[in-house]
Protein backbone atom coordinates (compact mmCIF):
# COMPACT_ATOMS: atom_id res chain seq x y z
CA UNK A 1 0.00 0.00 0.00
CA UNK A 2 2.64 2.46 -1.22
CA UNK A 3 2.62 5.53 -2.62
CA UNK A 4 6.06 7.33 -2.13
CA UNK A 5 5.11 10.60 -3.67
CA UNK A 6 2.76 11.27 -0.69
CA UNK A 7 5.57 12.34 1.84
CA UNK A 8 5.26 15.78 2.71
CA UNK A 9 9.22 16.01 1.73
CA UNK A 10 8.55 15.49 -1.87
CA UNK A 11 9.14 18.49 -3.91
CA UNK A 12 6.58 19.94 -6.28
CA UNK A 13 6.21 23.02 -8.40
CA UNK A 14 6.32 26.31 -6.63
CA UNK A 15 2.71 27.96 -6.09
CA UNK A 16 3.37 31.74 -5.76
CA UNK A 17 -0.53 31.75 -4.82
CA UNK A 18 -1.33 33.32 -1.30
CA UNK A 19 -1.48 30.59 1.04
CA UNK A 20 -5.03 30.96 2.00
CA UNK A 21 -5.45 29.93 -1.55
CA UNK A 22 -2.96 26.76 -1.68
CA UNK A 23 -4.85 25.38 1.58
CA UNK A 24 -7.80 24.83 0.02
CA UNK A 25 -5.98 22.46 -2.66
CA UNK A 26 -6.04 20.26 0.15
CA UNK A 27 -9.03 19.71 0.96
CA UNK A 28 -9.65 16.02 -0.46
CA UNK A 29 -6.60 14.48 0.36
CA UNK A 30 -6.93 15.79 4.21
CA UNK A 31 -10.76 14.52 3.64
CA UNK A 32 -9.67 11.11 2.92
CA UNK A 33 -7.05 11.33 6.14
CA UNK A 34 -9.80 12.13 8.51
CA UNK A 35 -12.37 9.17 7.17
CA UNK A 36 -9.27 6.89 7.75
CA UNK A 37 -9.24 8.35 11.75
CA UNK A 38 -12.93 8.73 12.40
CA UNK A 39 -14.87 6.35 10.33
CA UNK A 40 -17.37 8.50 9.43
CA UNK A 41 -18.17 10.50 6.36
CA UNK A 42 -19.86 13.32 7.79
CA UNK A 43 -17.22 14.02 10.84
CA UNK A 44 -14.57 13.78 8.39
CA UNK A 45 -15.74 16.52 6.39
CA UNK A 46 -16.46 18.46 9.68
CA UNK A 47 -12.63 17.61 10.85
CA UNK A 48 -11.69 19.03 7.57
CA UNK A 49 -13.77 21.88 8.33
CA UNK A 50 -12.34 22.46 11.60
CA UNK A 51 -8.59 22.01 10.19
CA UNK A 52 -9.31 24.46 7.67
CA UNK A 53 -10.64 26.71 9.73
CA UNK A 54 -7.56 26.62 12.15
CA UNK A 55 -5.56 26.73 9.48
CA UNK A 56 -6.79 29.98 7.86
CA UNK A 57 -6.87 31.52 11.96
CA UNK A 58 -3.10 30.40 12.36
CA UNK A 59 -1.75 31.69 9.18
CA UNK A 60 0.46 34.43 10.73
CA UNK A 61 2.03 31.88 12.76
CA UNK A 62 3.04 30.10 10.13
CA UNK A 63 6.86 30.40 9.85
CA UNK A 64 7.60 28.04 6.82
CA UNK A 65 10.18 25.43 9.20
CA UNK A 66 7.75 23.03 7.80
CA UNK A 67 5.69 21.96 4.48
CA UNK A 68 2.23 23.74 4.39
CA UNK A 69 1.02 20.20 3.76
CA UNK A 70 2.84 18.43 6.87
CA UNK A 71 1.78 21.28 9.22
CA UNK A 72 -2.06 20.91 7.60
CA UNK A 73 -1.88 17.15 8.39
CA UNK A 74 -0.55 18.31 12.28
CA UNK A 75 -3.91 20.51 12.79
CA UNK A 76 -6.32 17.56 11.05
CA UNK A 77 -4.25 14.80 13.30
CA UNK A 78 -5.15 17.03 16.21
CA UNK A 79 -8.39 17.52 15.74
CA UNK A 80 -9.37 14.08 14.86
CA UNK A 81 -6.99 12.84 18.58
CA UNK A 82 -9.41 15.43 19.90
CA UNK A 83 -12.94 13.98 18.28
CA UNK A 84 -11.89 10.45 19.04
CA UNK A 85 -10.82 10.81 22.78
CA UNK A 86 -12.92 9.27 25.02
CA UNK A 87 -15.27 7.59 22.24
CA UNK A 88 -16.31 4.38 21.23
CA UNK A 89 -14.86 2.93 17.86
CA UNK A 90 -17.06 2.56 15.30
CA UNK A 91 -18.62 -0.60 15.04
CA UNK A 92 -19.88 -2.81 11.67
CA UNK A 93 -22.66 -5.27 12.41
CA UNK A 94 -20.33 -8.31 12.55
CA UNK A 95 -18.64 -6.31 15.57
CA UNK A 96 -21.59 -6.92 17.62
CA UNK A 97 -21.98 -11.07 17.49
CA UNK A 98 -22.59 -13.79 14.93
CA UNK A 99 -25.48 -14.12 12.32
CA UNK A 100 -28.88 -15.14 13.29
CA UNK A 101 -31.62 -16.18 11.95
CA UNK A 102 -32.44 -13.21 9.13
CA UNK A 103 -36.13 -12.51 9.92
CA UNK A 104 -35.53 -12.35 13.76
CA UNK A 105 -32.33 -10.34 13.28
CA UNK A 106 -34.43 -8.13 10.83
CA UNK A 107 -36.77 -6.75 13.13
CA UNK A 108 -34.75 -5.45 16.04
CA UNK A 109 -34.43 -2.02 16.82
CA UNK A 110 -31.40 0.10 14.70
CA UNK A 111 -28.99 1.39 16.59
CA UNK A 112 -28.25 5.60 16.41
CA UNK A 113 -25.87 6.23 13.21
CA UNK A 114 -22.94 7.55 15.07
CA UNK A 115 -22.90 3.65 15.94
CA UNK A 116 -21.93 2.63 12.68
CA UNK A 117 -19.28 2.86 10.22
CA UNK A 118 -20.40 5.12 7.53
CA UNK A 119 -19.50 4.77 3.42
CA UNK A 120 -17.53 7.07 1.64
CA UNK A 121 -17.23 8.41 -2.03
CA UNK A 122 -14.91 7.68 -3.88
CA UNK A 123 -15.06 11.38 -5.70
CA UNK A 124 -14.41 12.73 -2.10
CA UNK A 125 -10.64 11.35 -1.35
CA UNK A 126 -9.58 10.65 -5.08
CA UNK A 127 -9.21 12.86 -8.17
CA UNK A 128 -10.49 11.95 -11.57
CA UNK A 129 -6.63 13.10 -12.57
CA UNK A 130 -3.49 12.43 -10.86
CA UNK A 131 -0.83 9.55 -10.78
CA UNK A 132 -2.78 5.98 -11.31
CA UNK A 133 -0.75 4.52 -8.27
CA UNK A 134 -2.00 7.15 -5.93
CA UNK A 135 -5.46 6.72 -7.16
CA UNK A 136 -5.32 3.34 -6.18
CA UNK A 137 -3.62 3.52 -2.73
CA UNK A 138 -6.46 6.07 -2.00
CA UNK A 139 -8.94 3.57 -3.30
CA UNK A 140 -7.38 0.74 -1.76
CA UNK A 141 -7.29 2.13 1.47
CA UNK A 142 -11.04 3.12 1.98
CA UNK A 143 -12.28 -0.31 1.37
CA UNK A 144 -14.51 -0.97 4.43
CA UNK A 145 -12.64 -3.66 5.67
CA UNK A 146 -9.57 -1.70 6.21
CA UNK A 147 -11.91 1.16 7.79
CA UNK A 148 -13.11 -1.14 9.83
CA UNK A 149 -10.06 -2.31 11.48
CA UNK A 150 -8.36 0.96 11.87
CA UNK A 151 -11.07 1.29 14.40
CA UNK A 152 -10.09 -1.39 16.62
CA UNK A 153 -6.51 1.16 17.05
CA UNK A 154 -5.93 3.73 19.39
CA UNK A 155 -6.22 7.11 17.65
CA UNK A 156 -2.57 8.02 18.02
CA UNK A 157 -1.72 4.27 16.88
CA UNK A 158 -3.98 5.00 14.10
CA UNK A 159 -2.37 7.78 13.04
CA UNK A 160 0.97 6.43 12.81
CA UNK A 161 -0.11 3.47 10.93
CA UNK A 162 -1.73 5.82 8.39
CA UNK A 163 0.53 8.11 7.98
CA UNK A 164 3.46 5.60 8.05
CA UNK A 165 2.06 2.92 5.75
CA UNK A 166 -1.04 4.56 3.46
CA UNK A 167 0.82 8.02 3.28
CA UNK A 168 4.42 6.34 3.41
CA UNK A 169 5.82 9.34 5.69
CA UNK A 170 9.28 8.84 7.15
CA UNK A 171 9.29 8.12 10.86
CA UNK A 172 10.95 11.09 11.56
CA UNK A 173 8.57 13.16 9.79
CA UNK A 174 5.78 11.31 11.62
CA UNK A 175 7.58 11.84 15.17
CA UNK A 176 8.04 15.48 14.62
CA UNK A 177 4.41 15.96 13.48
CA UNK A 178 3.13 13.96 16.90
CA UNK A 179 6.05 15.98 18.94
CA UNK A 180 7.38 12.46 19.73
CA UNK A 181 10.76 10.37 19.10
CA UNK A 182 11.10 8.45 16.04
CA UNK A 183 11.66 4.95 18.57
CA UNK A 184 8.19 5.82 19.69
CA UNK A 185 6.66 5.98 16.05
CA UNK A 186 8.21 2.66 15.53
CA UNK A 187 6.94 1.22 18.21
CA UNK A 188 3.47 2.47 17.76
CA UNK A 189 3.38 0.86 14.02
CA UNK A 190 4.68 -1.89 15.27
CA UNK A 191 1.86 -2.29 18.02
CA UNK A 192 -0.80 -1.27 15.45
CA UNK A 193 0.66 -3.82 12.95
CA UNK A 194 0.05 -6.31 15.29
CA UNK A 195 -3.11 -5.55 16.09
CA UNK A 196 -4.57 -5.24 12.34
CA UNK A 197 -2.90 -9.05 12.33
CA UNK A 198 -4.78 -10.20 14.88
CA UNK A 199 -7.71 -9.10 13.16
CA UNK A 200 -6.83 -10.51 10.03
CA UNK A 201 -6.03 -7.71 8.15
CA UNK A 202 -2.47 -6.99 6.24
CA UNK A 203 -2.06 -3.39 5.43
CA UNK A 204 0.42 -4.19 2.78
CA UNK A 205 -1.78 -6.39 0.79
CA UNK A 206 -4.26 -4.69 -1.85
CA UNK A 207 -8.17 -5.78 -1.83
CA UNK A 208 -9.83 -6.63 -4.65
CA UNK A 209 -11.15 -3.01 -5.45
CA UNK A 210 -9.64 -2.24 -9.03
CA UNK A 211 -13.08 -0.72 -11.03
CA UNK A 212 -12.12 -3.03 -14.29
CA UNK A 213 -14.65 -4.14 -16.55
CA UNK A 214 -15.46 -7.30 -15.22
CA UNK A 215 -16.33 -5.48 -12.21
CA UNK A 216 -18.53 -3.08 -13.72
CA UNK A 217 -20.13 -5.84 -15.64
CA UNK A 218 -20.85 -7.53 -12.69
CA UNK A 219 -22.09 -4.79 -11.00
CA UNK A 220 -24.62 -3.79 -14.40
CA UNK A 221 -25.92 -7.57 -13.71
CA UNK A 222 -26.56 -7.59 -9.97
CA UNK A 223 -28.32 -4.12 -11.13
CA UNK A 224 -30.65 -5.68 -13.23
CA UNK A 225 -31.22 -8.59 -11.18
CA UNK A 226 -32.69 -6.50 -8.13
CA UNK A 227 -34.53 -4.13 -10.22
CA UNK A 228 -35.93 -7.32 -11.75
CA UNK A 229 -36.11 -8.97 -8.48
CA UNK A 230 -35.18 -12.32 -10.30
CA UNK A 231 -34.01 -14.74 -7.46
CA UNK A 232 -32.44 -17.14 -9.94
CA UNK A 233 -30.49 -14.43 -11.53
CA UNK A 234 -29.15 -13.36 -8.23
CA UNK A 235 -28.31 -16.52 -7.31
CA UNK A 236 -25.94 -16.84 -9.83
CA UNK A 237 -24.27 -13.73 -8.65
CA UNK A 238 -24.03 -13.89 -5.06
CA UNK A 239 -21.18 -16.26 -3.49
CA UNK A 240 -22.05 -19.23 -1.76
CA UNK A 241 -20.49 -17.57 1.60
CA UNK A 242 -22.12 -13.92 0.73
CA UNK A 243 -22.47 -11.84 3.77
CA UNK A 244 -24.69 -9.08 4.11
CA UNK A 245 -24.91 -6.42 7.07
CA UNK A 246 -27.29 -3.27 7.11
CA UNK A 247 -26.60 -0.60 9.25
CA UNK A 248 -27.98 0.81 11.53
CA UNK A 249 -29.69 -2.63 11.78
CA UNK A 250 -27.75 -5.24 13.98
CA UNK A 251 -28.61 -7.82 11.27
CA UNK A 252 -26.27 -9.72 9.03
CA UNK A 253 -26.29 -13.01 7.90
CA UNK A 254 -24.01 -15.40 6.07
CA UNK A 255 -24.74 -17.86 3.30
CA UNK A 256 -26.58 -17.07 -0.27
CA UNK A 257 -30.16 -19.29 1.03
CA UNK A 258 -30.07 -16.67 3.96
CA UNK A 259 -29.46 -13.46 1.87
CA UNK A 260 -32.15 -14.81 -0.50
CA UNK A 261 -34.59 -15.70 2.21
CA UNK A 262 -34.31 -12.29 3.53
CA UNK A 263 -34.66 -10.93 0.30
CA UNK A 264 -38.01 -12.58 -0.14
CA UNK A 265 -39.07 -12.22 3.60
CA UNK A 266 -38.56 -8.35 4.84
CA UNK A 267 -36.97 -7.39 2.04
CA UNK A 268 -39.47 -8.12 -0.47
CA UNK A 269 -40.51 -4.27 0.37
CA UNK A 270 -37.73 -3.45 -2.09
CA UNK A 271 -39.52 -5.00 -5.10
CA UNK A 272 -40.19 -2.30 -8.16
CA UNK A 273 -37.35 -0.59 -6.74
CA UNK A 274 -34.74 1.39 -9.31
CA UNK A 275 -30.81 1.80 -8.15
CA UNK A 276 -28.30 3.95 -9.50
CA UNK A 277 -24.94 3.04 -9.85
CA UNK A 278 -21.97 4.78 -7.31
CA UNK A 279 -17.93 4.15 -6.38
CA UNK A 280 -18.33 3.90 -2.97
CA UNK A 281 -14.98 2.97 -0.57
CA UNK A 282 -12.89 1.77 -3.78
CA UNK A 283 -15.81 -0.46 -4.98
CA UNK A 284 -18.72 -0.80 -6.83
CA UNK A 285 -22.06 -0.18 -5.70
CA UNK A 286 -25.43 1.42 -5.86
CA UNK A 287 -28.15 4.25 -4.59
CA UNK A 288 -31.24 2.70 -3.93
CA UNK A 289 -34.21 3.91 -4.69
CA UNK A 290 -37.81 2.20 -3.25
CA UNK A 291 -41.64 3.37 -4.09
CA UNK A 292 -42.34 4.34 -1.29
CA UNK A 293 -43.53 7.90 -1.97
CA UNK A 294 -47.21 9.44 -2.90
CA UNK A 295 -48.25 7.03 -5.86
CA UNK A 296 -45.74 4.95 -6.18
CA UNK A 297 -42.86 7.77 -5.88
CA UNK A 298 -39.17 6.45 -5.85
CA UNK A 299 -37.29 7.59 -2.45
CA UNK A 300 -34.24 7.21 -1.31
CA UNK A 301 -33.66 4.27 0.76
CA UNK A 302 -29.97 2.99 0.88
CA UNK A 303 -26.73 2.95 -0.22
CA UNK A 304 -24.80 -0.38 -1.02
CA UNK A 305 -21.25 -1.48 -1.39
CA UNK A 306 -20.10 -4.62 -3.14
CA UNK A 307 -17.46 -6.70 -1.75
CA UNK A 308 -16.26 -9.21 -5.31
CA UNK A 309 -13.92 -11.74 -5.13
CA UNK A 310 -13.42 -14.45 -8.14
CA UNK A 311 -16.58 -13.11 -10.50
CA UNK A 312 -19.14 -13.23 -7.78
CA UNK A 313 -20.42 -10.99 -4.86
CA UNK A 314 -19.15 -12.02 -1.48
CA UNK A 315 -20.37 -9.12 0.46
CA UNK A 316 -23.00 -6.61 0.13
CA UNK A 317 -23.07 -3.92 3.10
CA UNK A 318 -26.19 -1.72 2.98
CA UNK A 319 -26.39 1.56 4.88
CA UNK A 320 -29.85 2.69 5.45
CA UNK A 321 -28.86 6.27 6.24
CA UNK A 322 -30.63 8.43 3.27
CA UNK A 323 -28.70 11.55 4.72
CA UNK A 324 -25.73 9.62 3.04
CA UNK A 325 -27.17 10.87 -0.15
CA UNK A 326 -26.12 13.98 -0.48
CA UNK A 327 -22.68 13.30 -0.02
CA UNK A 328 -22.77 11.05 -3.31
CA UNK A 329 -24.42 13.86 -4.99
CA UNK A 330 -28.17 12.31 -5.22
CA UNK A 331 -31.68 13.55 -4.91
CA UNK A 332 -34.00 11.95 -2.11
CA UNK A 333 -36.33 11.47 -5.05
CA UNK A 334 -35.13 10.03 -8.08
CA UNK A 335 -37.96 12.41 -9.95
CA UNK A 336 -35.87 15.50 -9.40
CA UNK A 337 -33.37 13.61 -11.42
CA UNK A 338 -34.98 10.94 -13.86
CA UNK A 339 -31.89 10.90 -16.02
CA UNK A 340 -29.76 9.42 -13.43
CA UNK A 341 -31.88 6.48 -13.78
CA UNK A 342 -31.63 3.87 -16.76
CA UNK A 343 -33.83 0.77 -17.56
CA UNK A 344 -31.15 -2.54 -16.81
CA UNK A 345 -31.60 -5.58 -18.91
CA UNK A 346 -31.50 -8.38 -16.92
Amino acid sequence: MSAPTTSPAASGPADDRPLDAQIEDYRRELTGYCYRMVGSAFEAEDAVQETMIRAWRGLAKFDGRSSLRSWLYRIATNVCIDSLNGRKRRAVPMDIGGPGAPVAESLREPLPDAEWLEPMPDARVSTPAGDPADKAVAKESIRLAFIAALQHLPARQRAVLILREVLCWKASEVAELLDTSVASVNSALQRARATLSDIGIDEATPGDTQMDAAHTELLMKYMAAFEAFDMEALTALLHEDVEQNMPPLELWFRGRDDVLAWMQGPGKECKDSKVVPVEVNGTVGFAQYRPSGPNGEHEAWGISALRIEDGRITGLSIFLNTELFALFGLPLRLAEAPELWEPKLA
